[in-house]
């Protein structure tokens, strides 16, 4: 059973996998930090705030226990009040987008690599007619 898992993970479709796993990590990473501290300041400042993800709307009361701000996205979160974190929705949407839309191009630009070496330069229509045509001329 050892040596079938040895030889499982010593495929290469599986290193492969490994390998994206942990690129796509860090690249998610690396996105992240273009929309968190990039993207969205500029987004949230075209909308009067500096912080988006701290825009939410209330669902109920904030319990009169409740020592922090009212205005303080995260720590209602922790204190169990409902609120509906609109905001975050979008930071995070948008950055998925972004995500998304990077892929698209690596994925685009490598299409293009891959068609440009499978297009190796091989004989013209005319070139190939003529060869079939001095074959039929050579048969009795």
């Amino acid at each position: 059973m050892l040596k079938e898992f040895r030889d499982f993970i010593a495929r290469g479709n599986v290193l492969d996998l490994a390998v994206a796993v942990i690129i796509g990590a860090a690249f998610a990473t690396i996105t992240a930090s273009l929309t968190d501290d990039i993207i969205m300041p500029i987004v949230g400042a075209i909308f009067g705030g500096l912080d988006f993800s701290s825009y939410f709307t209330l669902l109920g009361p904030i319990p009169a226990e409740y020592a922090g701000s009212p205005t303080d996205y995260e720590a209602l979160k922790k204190a169990g009040v409902a609120v509906l974190g609109w905001g975050q929705f979008i930071t995070v949407l948008i950055n998925f987008l972004i995500l998304a839309f990077i892929i698209f191009l690596l994925v685009r630009s490598a299409n293009k690599m891959i068609r440009r070496e499978d297009e190796a330069p091989g004989p013209t229509e005319v070139e190939l007619l003529a060869e079939i045509r001095d074959e039929l001329k050579r048969r009795p």
